[in-house]
């Protein structure tokens, strides 16, 4: 499977058009449509139906797309780091977070970089840790900012400075809503949203340390669909304060729980993999800014 022939499936997935693929690749529609023929001949399957107007990809092709655009986007970003100058560092750094207070500290880094070397540029992804991590794994993140617990035994890491503070969010007009702080006994009657997370989540439930177990209603691995929960159900959801900016806060709010309940973060990239000059200058702002020495 040759990485031109996945540039043209992917050009042709984007277009859903056989013609306007030749015409944005430049080579005829007959070459095209052989090379077509031949990728589905080398799978084993059909990866497109055929219509008069459009082609739509099957659950197949569906599924070629994602791998293909992984292996691309692999592959050119090689190519950018093996024409790196190491006296010139330049090139896209790709930084995997979430809604972290974290992210604070990374773009502090991020602009120290861009001052220093105006030919870096970042491109920042949020997702879940599990995204995160499946970025950081296949070669399509550089680094990842991850909430812990997290393990870590596949990554070279450093643990940050910021706590990230659980908060609970609720409807403006829940019983709650007029407390202070938040404390277990408020919330043992509640319907809760808890992080889906397994290592998260127990992190929560041993906050709770109390005879009767909660009644987790739900989980969620995304906060701005707990938000959704919240809203919907007039459940309770246990969330990191920063992960949902930009709530409305004329229907929903966050209010700290007591004792507090923080979590760390840190910065990960993936275990014996060498970072390229841009990267390794990244990591020593970011050490540098914690206060780590070499």
């Amino acid at each position: 499977m040759e990485i031109r022939v996945l540039r043209y499936f992917l050009a042709v997935a984007r277009e859903e058009n056989i013609s306007r693929a030749a015409e944005y690749l430049n080579i005829t529609q007959p070459t095209l449509s052989r090379q077509l023929a031949a990728l589905e001949e080398e799978t084993g399957t059909m990866l497109f139906r055929r219509g008069s107007k459009r082609i739509i990809l099957t659950e197949e092709g569906l599924l070629l797309r994602r791998r293909a655009q992984e292996i691309v986007d692999l592959a050119d970003r090689t190519m950018e780091e093996l024409n790196e100058k190491e006296k010139d560092i330049s090139g896209q750094l790709t930084i995997g977070t979430g809604g972290l207070a974290a992210n604070a500290l990374m773009i502090r880094a991020c602009e120290i970089m861009r001052q220093k070397y105006p030919k870096v540029h970042f491109s920042i992804f949020t997702g879940t840790a599990d995204l995160v991590q499946e970025r950081i794994d296949s070669g399509l993140a550089d680094f990842g900012i991850l909430l812990e617990p997290v393990s870590v035994e596949k990554y070279s890491f450093i643990r940050l400075p910021e706590k990230e503070r659980w908060v609970a969010l609720m409807r403006i007009n829940h019983a709650l809503a007029d407390r202070k702080q938040i404390r277990v006994k408020d919330l043992m009657h509640q319907k809760l949203v808890f992080p889906e997370r397994s290592g998260v989540r127990a992190e929560v439930f041993n906050w709770f340390q109390a005879d009767n177990e909660p009644d987790i209603a739900y989980t969620s691995n995304l906060s701005t669909t707990a938000a959704e929960i919240v809203m919907a159900s007039d459940a309770v959801a246990l969330i990191i304060d920063g992960s949902l900016s930009g709530y409305d806060t004329s229907e929903l709010i966050k209010i700290p729980l007591y004792p507090t309940l923080a979590s760390g973060t840190v910065l990960a990239y993936k275990k014996g993999v060498p970072l390229t000059p841009a990267a390794d200058e990244f990591f020593t702002v970011i050490r540098d800014l914690c206060g780590i020495g070499q």
